[in-house]
């Protein structure tokens, strides 16, 4: 797409545009959860989201159900799941033992996860910078070698709530050493929400002008009220591949405060309404949002679960009539 096209200035009519919707709930939203949700529900979800035209659905995690208890069952819903042609299914794994299990149980793509912050990846991986790296390293060689995709997912690269700021040097100097590896999916996230509109545009140029091959995803939280327009940013920097997490559901242990991901039908709802083509289905996709209190047991962000789209129209008052004839009679 030309540099023209996809301007600031153009931002605002989408004009049929492809924007691929990556959903992160299951995964990103449901870790966050107190509440257990069956197996067979989970299953029955990303059913749904599939049915709905994600372009991608982050599944699960392979991690230690020590560590996540509310994804203990990552293979059983890896493999049951019905998956729809043209859809990718991922899982976060943090090692090779988690990289095994997710080949194992035929997961599309892999998803690697280390911050750009030193002291958010010590306190969240419980590892300096250099030894994630390392460690990604040997998972990426492991699912070059069984022909399974590869993305990275960046932390921290708008900012860390205990460093402040993470220069720009640093974010594309990790971004080169895993271009250098082969990968050719990055993700840039907003981990604990401090992302602003001018910094995202700036950032996601330089990055998309900088790797012409690499697919670039953004990752955003809405933690500050500022999500939806970080993603109107990045499209405006020519970013074609969002995450969001259906619901609005998500977060970070290490930001207070912090609310959700971007939610994914509310994104998009804006989206649809500005022109653009996501290729999603809004009607299932809000249908399978509204079955997510029941299954956590708790409220959920989403504004479009609350109030409806914008032309979901509600019915009169009950005594309309009669406030008109009195209005006819003045």
């Amino acid at each position: 797409m030309s540099a023209s096209s996809t301007s600031t200035s153009t931002v605002w009519l989408g004009a049929d545009r492809r924007i691929h919707m990556q959903e992160v709930g299951l995964r990103d939203g449901l870790q966050m959860e107190k509440a257990f949700v069956p197996t067979d529900d989970k299953i029955a979800l990303c059913n749904a989201l599939s049915a709905a035209g994600l372009s991608k659905i982050e599944v699960t995690s392979f991690t230690s159900p020590t560590a996540i208890p509310a994804l203990k069952d990552a293979e059983i819903v890896m493999r049951e799941i019905t998956r729809r042609p043209g859809t990718v299914y991922t899982a976060l794994v943090p090692n090779l033992r988690g990289a095994e299990r997710a080949i194992e149980s035929r997961t599309d793509e892999l998803n690697l996860v280390m911050s750009v912050s030193a002291t958010h990846n010590l306190a969240n991986l419980r590892m300096t910078l250099e030894q994630s790296f390392q460690a990604l390293a040997q998972v990426v060689a492991l699912a070059q070698g069984a022909k399974v995709a590869v993305n990275v997912s960046l932390s921290c690269v708008f900012g860390c709530p205990m460093e402040g700021d993470v220069p720009q040097a640093d974010v594309f100097a990790w971004v080169q050493r895993f271009v250098d590896l082969g990968v050719r999916g990055i993700t840039l996230c907003d981990t604990t929400g401090m992302a602003y509109p001018t910094q995202v545009h700036q950032l996601t140029s330089a990055a998309r002008a900088r790797w012409l091959g690499v697919e670039f995803t953004l990752h955003f939280h809405n933690t500050r009220g500022m999500g939806l327009a970080n993603v109107l940013a990045a499209i405006g920097a020519g970013a074609d591949r969002f995450d969001a997490s259906l619901g609005g559901l998500g977060g970070c242990p290490y930001a207070p405060g912090a609310s959700g991901n971007v939610c994914s039908e509310e994104i998009v709802h804006a989206l649809a309404l500005m022109g653009y083509d996501t290729g999603v289905d809004l009607v299932q996709l809000v249908a399978a949002a509204q079955q997510l209190p029941a299954l956590i047991g708790h409220d959920i962000p989403s504004q479009i679960v609350k109030a409806g789209p914008r032309l979901a129209l509600h019915p009169v008052p009950a005594d309309f009539e009669a406030i008109r004839e009195r209005a006819l009679s003045r």
